[in-house]
């Protein structure tokens, strides 16, 4: 990064090492890399083209690879997953590296990313390039990530349930477009912070993985000591949630989604607003409930969670049961960490029931016969303190990754969100 480009970040770290939130110095407008002289205001479509390029038979054109709009992640320009073309496919459109590719439909969500790879696309993805010289292709990207883009994007989308954008209202967006080299300053210092996110990216990839190894190791030794029921480090049976449509207004009340609970335990706000009934009420959480998900796809039923949130204005759903834990026998956490290891997981899913594929249930009998160790709770703290470490890594990472990402939007929106 050049000299005088420093960022003024504010990092609030709240429980948990969480990012509060990140702003960009004000002065940065002052520097001369935003100095606007010469920039020009330019339309979309007079310097980008929306290339349509088809490809009816993948193989014959060596093309492996295809894309859909579910392997394109909300804010990140990098493709991490893709579909196999010779397992069959209707997409037609070719991309080629370097492309840029935007996801028309539903572009609140925030799809873009750069093509790394030959691939066919889905026809709800745009791939674009620059169309001359006017614009520098590494710098497409950001525009197509900038605020005032997606905001232009989903204003002109059509549609109720699926909306999408089309590219004679897209090319009519205007901004105002730098001289050459202050493009290629701007998309060094935009692509050296992307870079950053990806190796915090790959360095919190590592700590987690760390962490599952000691976790699945120490466990498994656990596995062959002693172990009993669920049902008999519980004090009374699971309590059943409540369940109701969700409200289109804030109600000042909330009831979780399934979302709720993950492999890595409880995720907070994932939160729909509810009429809090008798019914709902009975079913309010506490800070420190233990919840387990009864009711979801093969792959997540049984995920568990603690609840951690200060709030007393949120119930569990039908879906999840809340589970009163023994703790002179087993802890809250460590029963969390035993439930989501390898181990747990496969417990739930076998005992998960149910004649849909795509859904299935644990009632309170099948999970009371789920094994768990139940080591000393010296011996039980022991192993959360080392899982506790490694974790305290991974969280900052992810902060740290939150942080620098802000920075990269912070940065593209600063200098390509004006109109000129």
């Amino acid at each position: 990064m050049k000299a005088g480009l420093t960022p003024d970040l504010v990092d609030e770290w709240g429980e948990g090492g969480s990012l509060a939130g990140v702003r960009i110095n004000p002065d940065w407008a002052n520097l001369p890399l935003f100095d606007r002289t010469g920039w020009t205001r330019v339309r979309f479509g007079d310097v980008v083209e929306n290339v349509n390029e088809t490809v009816r038979d993948p193989a014959a054109a060596d093309v492996e690879r295809y894309i859909g709009l579910e392997h394109l992640e909300p804010g990140s320009l990098h493709i991490r997953s893709w579909g196999n073309a010779a397992d069959g496919t209707t997409f037609t459109r070719r991309c080629r590296p370097g492309q840029v590719l935007f996801g028309k439909r539903r572009a609140y969500q925030r799809k873009v990313a750069v093509a790394e790879f030959e691939a066919v696309v889905s026809g709800d993805i745009y791939v674009l390039e620059p169309k001359n010289e006017r614009l520098l292709r590494e710098l497409l990207p950001f525009v197509c990530l900038s605020e005032r883009f997606y905001q232009f994007a989903v204003e002109t989308s059509v549609g109720s349930l699926s909306p999408r954008t089309n590219w004679s209202h897209l090319a009519t967006f205007e901004f105002a477009l730098p001289p050459l080299d202050q493009q290629r300053r701007i998309a060094e210092i935009l692509w050296a912070t992307d870079r950053a996110a990806r190796d915090l990216a790959s360095a919190v990839a590592a700590a987690s993985t760390c962490l599952e190894s000691v976790r699945e190791s120490e466990l498994d030794e656990m596995f062959g000591g002693p172990c009993r029921s669920l049902a008999n480090v519980w004090t009374r049976s699971p309590d059943s949630g409540c369940s109701a449509p969700s409200s289109c207004e804030d109600t000042g009340y909330h009831v979780l989604s399934l979302a709720a609970l993950s492999t890595r335990g409880y995720v907070s706000g994932n939160l729909k607003p509810v009429e809090p009934t008798p019914a709902m009420v009975r079913a309010r959480l506490s800070r420190g409930d233990f919840l387990v998900s009864r009711s979801n796809t093969p792959q997540l039923v049984g995920l568990v969670g603690i609840y951690n949130e200060k709030r007393d204005d949120v119930s569990f759903p039908d879906t999840m049961m809340r589970m009163h834990v023994d703790e002179e026998r087993v802890s809250r956490p460590f029963l969390e960490a035993v439930l989501l290891s390898n181990r747990g997981r496969a417990q739930m899913m076998r005992f998960a029931a149910g004649t849909s594929g795509s859904m299935k249930k644990i009632n309170r009998r099948i999970l009371g016969q789920c094994l768990v160790p139940t080591p000393p709770l010296a011996a039980q703290q022991a192993l959360l303190n080392r899982l506790g470490a490694i974790q305290l890594v991974v969280r900052h990472g992810d902060s740290a990754i939150a942080a620098t990402r802000a920075l990269t939007m912070a940065v593209t929106n600063a200098v390509l969100g004006g109109g000129g």
